[in-house]
């Protein structure tokens, strides 16, 4: 319960200061309502997300492939995992100021992300952000989040303004410009949010499915992702990627939940982001009353 009243309060908070407030209601038919949004629930990338180290420090690309490996053997990560994904609860992550004459370890990240990094007032939440207290403490540093854009914490680092971007971020060639990337510790794909009563991906059983009924839409369609994403290569074309791209309208926001208030709104037809923070926005805006 306390997991679902961070969330909702997160989302709340972001989508009331952007956007007029949209009644919604459970998924569940509970007698709140019919539900908004539906995600429609077939992967259709294949993706791996690491950390992105500073190339200049060497030594803690060796630390964090160390870390990584031992939260994976000893159960650590499926613990924080089941506070997002399962029945555990949260626990907020708090930032220090940075300060050059402390010995910190400075993560940059793209608050709005949710399960892996997003806030509630000035706390940290997230697999990522409760991973990156637990990595400051395995090194004996103080723990610094630097939030800012999606498409700006690689480049961050690589100009030496964050240590590690932590961040949801899918290994990708572009990147590596920037960043040397550690060991994967998660697989994610994309999916696809659409309104509740969008029946076009119903009988969708495959990626190929959902992919020739988005090749064969108007060019007028409009799709939204969050900038600097997957999701935006993944529709737009990338050929590092291999993805042919589709012929409609891409429109980026600064974080799904922004994409998926303003389908509500009317202002686009669909939305593509992972496949977690997807179900993440669904259930909570679905839950809002």
């Amino acid at each position: 319960m306390k997991k679902k009243i961070a969330l909702l309060t997160a989302v709340v908070i972001l989508l009331v200061s952007c956007f007029s407030f949209v009644g919604c209601s459970s998924n569940k038919d509970s007698g709140k309502g019919k539900q908004k949004v539906k995600v429609i629930d077939i992967p259709l990338t294949d993706e791996e997300y690491a950390f992105g180290v500073n190339k200049n420090q060497p030594e803690l690309l060796e630390e964090v492939n160390k870390f990584i490996k031992e939260i994976m053997e000893d159960g650590t990560f499926d613990e924080i995992c089941n506070k997002y994904f399962g029945d555990g609860t949260p626990e907020p992550v708090t930032s220090a100021q940075l300060n050059e004459s402390k010995d910190q370890l400075v993560v940059a990240t793209n608050a709005a992300f949710e399960p892996f990094e997003y806030m509630v007032g000035d706390k940290y939440y997230g697999i990522d952000m409760e991973l990156a207290a637990l990595l400051a403490e395995r090194l004996g540093k103080e723990l610094v989040i630097s939030n800012m854009d999606f498409d700006a914490v690689c480049l961050s680092v690589g100009q030496d303004k964050a240590d590690i971007a932590m961040a949801g971020l899918t290994i990708k060639e572009d990147r590596k410009e920037y960043v040397t990337f550690s060991d994967k510790y998660y697989n994610a794909s994309q999916v696809i949010i659409v309104k509740a009563d969008d029946k076009r991906f119903d009988n969708c059983k495959t990626a190929e499915d959902v992919e020739k009924i988005l090749s064969e839409l108007p060019s007028t369609t409009k799709v939204g992702v969050q900038t600097g994403t997957t999701g935006q290569f993944y529709v737009e074309g990338d050929p590092d990627w291999g993805f042919e791209g589709y012929n409609v309208q891409c429109i980026g926001y600064k974080s799904g939940s922004l994409a998926v208030q303003d389908m509500l709104n009317g202002n686009i037809d669909l939305v593509v982001i992972d496949e977690a923070p997807a179900k993440y926005i669904a259930e909570a805006i679905n839950e809002l009353n």
